[in-house]
């Protein structure tokens, strides 16, 4: 039997997350605010808000107006991306080599763990029980990535749900265009063309489909016909090496900010456990004041761990703190090979100019997650219209 595509789906983990330290207000009518400076549009609704008629995405005035007591809930995203990262980690701990997409959602080849569990329905029950009961998680098993996302989409919490390939059409046909994932302004163009489910969408021909909504949505058109491949690129586990500094007492000042910065490269820089190795991707975090939490993760262009160049790109970050703020930390999310690099002299070939490609991809995938390299590929070169000659798909 050849192996599935399996997918964990936490329904609103954001706001899941961030009651964990208040559970009592799961129970009453809350909804996640919405960020500073942003559109005022409500995160995810507990079921009491829902019951009381607010739903994800309503305007914040229209929310109050339906529901006076809902309670508005902070953004936490240092304690998301930490709720996240355990989750994660239990799942690798148990044999799932997994890749994370946002938190809240990820996706496993079950290639192995259908051998270690007994199949694929039993490795599925498995990855629930490690998740934890309390986040009320779904699963769901496909050939494709897009079948098992609709799969746990729909499924109950606690429920594993496996579609098999014959019966994969049938199973995403009358589902909705909103488990899609697209952009709004793509439903929103199909719904005025009266297209609502996924079946009406996979039953338009393609090129018609191309040219009135793009590229993106023959992209859609592909997901809904159950075409659209990518395979599972499983994460490599992170360095895992973080320093944290506490303040006596909130501090909003940038400068003390900025050499509380410089006392946490220093730690940090000086842990055995980094080994020599130059730094790709790190995190800064922040306690804030009532509460709240604030965090950014960054990218380095070159892989360093000079303390100047690692404060030069995270010290313009701390005047994005949006309050004074009780803790600073900073943490290592990917770390670069042991081996030093030389610059050279000529011009790179061979084995050589592969290795620096390979090192380039790894770079960008670090930075804008595994499906951020793609390959063109033709379909249709004698096509009158470009985008119906080739398409993008995500390389392996």
């Amino acid at each position: 039997m050849c192996s599935m595509i399996a997918c964990i789906f936490i329904p609103g983990f954001e706001l899941r997350a961030a009651l964990r330290e208040r559970p009592r207000l799961g129970l009453r009518p809350a909804a996640l605010a919405p960020l500073p400076g942003t559109e005022p549009l409500l995160g995810p609704v507990t079921a009491a808000a829902e019951t009381a008629g607010v739903r994800p995405g309503m305007r914040l005035g229209e929310a109050l107006a339906t529901c006076p007591s809902l309670v508005l809930v902070e953004h936490d995203p240092a304690g998301a991306e930490q709720a996240w990262e355990e989750i994660v980690r239990r799942l690798e701990d148990e044999g799932f080599a997994v890749e994370p997409v946002e938190p809240g959602c990820l996706y496993f080849d079950t290639r192995g763990v259908e051998r270690l569990y007994g199949g694929v329905a039993p490795a599925l029950k498995r990855a629930l029980r490690t998740v934890g009961a309390s986040w009320d998680a779904c699963a769901g098993a496909a050939g494709r990535r897009f079948a098992a996302l609709a799969a746990a989409a729909i499924a109950r919490p606690g429920q594993a749900l496996v579609v098999s390939d014959d019966r994969t059409k049938e199973f995403l046909a009358p589902l909705p265009l909103t488990l899609l994932p697209v952009e709004e302004k793509l439903r929103e163009d199909c719904e005025q063309l009266g297209v609502t489910k996924i079946g009406q969408l996979a039953g338009l021909p393609g090129a018609a489909v191309a040219e009135r909504l793009g590229p993106d949505g023959r992209r859609a058109w592909s997901l809904a016909r159950n075409e659209h491949r990518a395979r599972v690129n499983a994460r490599r586990p992170p360095a895992q090496i973080a320093e944290q500094l506490e303040f006596p007492e909130a501090v909003a000042n940038e400068l003390t900010l900025r050499r509380a910065l410089n006392a946490l490269l220093d730690r940090i820089l000086a842990r055995s456990e980094r080994g020599g190795r130059e730094i790709r991707k790190v995190a800064l975090s922040a306690r804030l004041v009532g509460g709240g939490s604030w965090r950014r993760t960054l990218t380095l262009r070159e892989p360093s761990a000079e303390r100047g160049v690692l404060r030069a790109a995270l010290g313009p970050k701390l005047a994005e703190l949006p309050a004074p703020v009780l803790a600073l930390g900073i943490e290592l999310l990917t770390l670069g090979e042991a081996e030093g690099r030389q610059l050279a002299l000529i011009r790179p070939e061979g084995d050589e100019l592969h290795n620096r490609l390979q090192e380039g991809l790894r770079q960008v995938r670090a930075s804008a997650g595994a499906g951020a390299v793609a390959t063109v590929v033709e379909v249709a070169p004698w096509s009158r219209i470009p985008e119906q000659r080739s398409l993008l798909v995500p390389r392996d």
